[in-house]
């Protein structure tokens, strides 16, 4: 029987930032949860519950990170990786993640989400594509677990070792057949495909240069079987291009259509590169696009043709990336992020303030087939962000809401995923993070 007295209300908002079909922003806005779920959204709410005031602040959906590598946060900024491109930059890296282990998965992920949870995300994939010293995804999705984030991790591969041509090392890369043995036994164990399921798991060879074509086939095949989702690096930088071309005598965009990785079922990351035949074909096929500015950046890899992608009809959230290419992971600053650079690119109209907030939030949750999340509206999952706009980073500003993109804060007051507070009055209310943090100090002297 359901207990009025479990109810959450967050009360008086400056502005509740809707994103259901109209956009509206409700001033004085109330968010009142129930049972995981909002119950209702609008003015003048009443609850026998707990009540959290929300005077001085702007309510969001959770953001949503559409692209990560959650394990890189053991990684920052390594010297002779600072200043490399892409190839450059994985040669480097490849060897200090041949070291991790199951210990360095967990801590490091736990790191990763928590530093997701205070820049505003409720939801995140996750892409973990090697698997050293008995490292597993289940590592990474316990982190999840004790965090309290809403989790999409993907069982990643690498098939194709150095001493055949790829780039990683030998010591990194698996046998095919058990690749595709651990995607099953972690789908079986892992996966919901429930609305408010709090793990989905995708299949996600790590790139067109690190498997194999078969591989790639195979499991987009797997995929369609299960259920789930696919993704995959894809026209990242014009080495990316150039490898494509050489080896496979076509664009990027033409092999994933040619192994199925096109389809409402698949999300690729970066698509740096894609022309304009590449946009239409992802536009017709409803492929997503996780967009990650900052490491793009970072790289050297160019801007993504975001508007182009937007104006053409394809799904295009955000991703931070690794954070050894990146090498944050703040969310609400990729945002900000991909509004700066359209600008660069194609003026300052290119892209206002209240879209980048939109890509954030529900254009991740449909990149990422979540259609109980990425608004605040009666039925969806109660993952919701309390920005607090009374400090100075907003100060003398005239649009809360612009702001929060534009100005800041960049860093959430309040988190709730599924109507469990994650984070209260801007720190973890989950994990003790500090030992957190000490943990993951410990593991990177370590690998130093």
């Amino acid at each position: 029987m359901f207990d009025p007295k479990s109810e959450i209300l967050l009360r008086g908002a400056d502005a509740v930032v809707t994103m259901d079909a109209a956009r509206r922003e409700i001033a004085g806005g109330d968010v009142l949860i129930r049972g995981g779920v909002i119950a209702a959204v609008g003015q003048g709410l009443t609850t026998a519950g707990r009540v959290v005031e929300a005077r001085g602040c702007v309510v969001t959906p959770g953001l949503v990170n559409t692209h990560h590598h959650l394990y890189q946060t053991l990684t920052r900024a390594v010297p002779g990786g600072q200043d490399a491109l892409l190839f450059g930059w994985l040669q480097t890296l490849y060897p200090i993640w041949a070291k991790f282990g199951p210990e360095e998965m967990f801590v490091s992920a736990q790191v990763g989400l928590a530093e997701l949870a205070l820049s505003g995300c409720t939801l995140t994939s996750d892409h973990l594509y090697l698997f050293p010293n008995g490292a597993r995804l289940d590592d990474t999705i316990a982190a999840a677990q004790a965090v309290g984030l809403r989790f999409h991790p993907t069982r990643g591969a690498m098939s194709i070792g150095v001493s055949d041509g790829g780039l990683p090392p030998d010591s990194l890369v698996e046998r095919e057949a058990a690749i595709l043995e651990d995607c099953i036994r972690v789908v079986d164990a892992h996966h919901d495909s429930r609305d408010g399921a709090m793990v989905r798991v995708g299949l996600a060879p790590c790139s067109p240069f690190s498997v194999s074509r078969d591989l790639m086939g195979d499991a987009a095949v797997l995929a369609r079987d299960k259920g789930v989702m696919l993704h995959t690096h894809l026209a990242e930088n014009d080495e990316d291009i150039a490898y494509s071309l050489a080896k496979f005598g076509c664009r990027p965009g033409q092999y994933a259509e040619d192994l199925g990785w096109t389809g409402a079922d698949v999300w690729h990351a970066h698509c740096v590169k894609l022309d304009a035949g590449e946009i239409d074909l992802f536009a017709r096929s409803g492929t997503g696009v996780a967009h990650c500015p900052c490491s793009n950046c970072r790289l050297g890899s160019g801007i993504a043709p975001v508007r182009a992608m937007r104006d053409a009809g394809v799904k295009v959230g955000l991703g931070v990336d690794g954070s050894a290419s990146n090498d944050a992971g703040n969310l609400v600053l990729e945002a900000r992020q991909a509004l700066l650079l359209q600008r660069v690119a194609r003026g300052a109209d290119a892209m206002a303030a209240r879209e980048a907030l939109e890509i954030a939030t529900l254009g991740g949750a449909k990149v990422l087939g979540r259609s109980d999340c990425g608004s605040l509206e009666a039925g969806k999952r109660a993952d919701l962000a309390i920005w607090d706009v009374s400090g100075i980073e907003a100060a003398g500003s005239w649009d809360p809401v612009a702001s929060l993109v534009l100005c800041g804060p960049t860093r959430v007051r309040d988190l709730f995923v599924e109507g469990r507070q994650v984070v209260q009055g801007g720190h973890m209310a989950t994990i003790d993070l500090p030992r957190v943090i000490e943990q993951q100090n410990r593991l990177a002297r370590r690998l130093v």
